[in-house]
């Protein structure tokens, strides 16, 4: 009998989580999920992410697929979301389950990743693990003069974490941009591709600029020397969330 493949729609809260992937010695989103599928499908379950998401890192719209013995329809798939639900923890949700083609892929069928970053400029006890706090003024029009520079570059290896498998340290920025809602300032970068650690390094480098330690000459200077030291310091993991995911138009479901 022939597999049918399902995307799964979820979000988590990424505090508990050694990340997304898989670990042997670390509880993961991946390893919950994949025992309350298991569980609830009553079979083994193996889902491929859209990726990583690293350590306290948060997502707010995730995709992955599997594969499935059972073919079942609308009202069978909302029956075991219904269930999944009543069986996974508190702080991972998850949203629809969907068939599609055999061949559509979580990971390399994504077109972007859309991600934000949230710093709190007093302290707020609602946000203490879903912000960074940052004592002191930031220059918000310098942070977006430095946000509008990276559109310019595809090279990113000065906000890479060091020795990754990856073939190229190349990626499409697409949209960068700093905006304030209350005293929060809001981090929204999308991009084709992302490296790892790329996101909260490019935060602590135009960080830099907010407190005017950097200018925009310095900050085209970090980027051309592709070396990760010349970069600023990678905030901290509970500010950072995957906030979407986009496919192309023939894998596009109902969601």
């Amino acid at each position: 009998m022939s597999k049918q493949r399902y995307f799964i729609k979820l979000a988590y809260n990424g505090t508990a989580y050694h990340g997304w992937q898989w670990q042997d010695n670390a509880v993961t989103v991946q390893q919950v999920v994949e025992e309350a599928m298991s569980t609830i499908f009553r079979e083994k379950i193996e889902v491929t992410g859209a990726g990583r998401t690293d350590a306290g890192v948060h997502a707010t719209e995730f995709f992955a697929h599997f594969d499935l013995q059972q073919k079942l329809d609308a009202g069978g798939l909302e029956e075991k979301v219904f269930k999944l639900n009543s069986f996974l923890p508190e702080d991972v949700f998850v949203f629809d389950i969907i068939a599609v083609k055999e061949q559509v892929h979580a990971r390399f069928d994504a077109m972007s990743r859309t991600y934000e970053y949230i710093i709190t400029t007093r302290r707020d006890p609602f946000r203490k693990d879903m912000g960074w706090f940052v004592y002191g003024h930031l220059d918000l029009d310098r942070m977006n003069e430095g946000a509008a520079i990276l559109s310019e570059y595809t090279d990113f290896t000065s906000f890479s974490k060091l020795h990754t498998q990856v073939k190229t340290n190349n990626c499409n920025i697409m949209k960068a941009r700093w905006e304030r809602q209350d005293h929060l300032l809001v981090f929204t970068i999308r991009a084709d591709r992302f490296l790892r650690n790329m996101v909260r390094a490019i935060v602590g480098t135009l960080v830099e600029m907010g407190k005017g330690k950097i200018d925009a000459d310095g900050l085209r200077r970090i980027i051309e020397a592709k070396d990760r030291s010349e970069a600023g310091l990678s905030v901290p993991a509970q500010g950072l969330f995957l906030t979407g995911i986009e496919y192309p138009e023939e894998v596009k479901w109902h969601m």
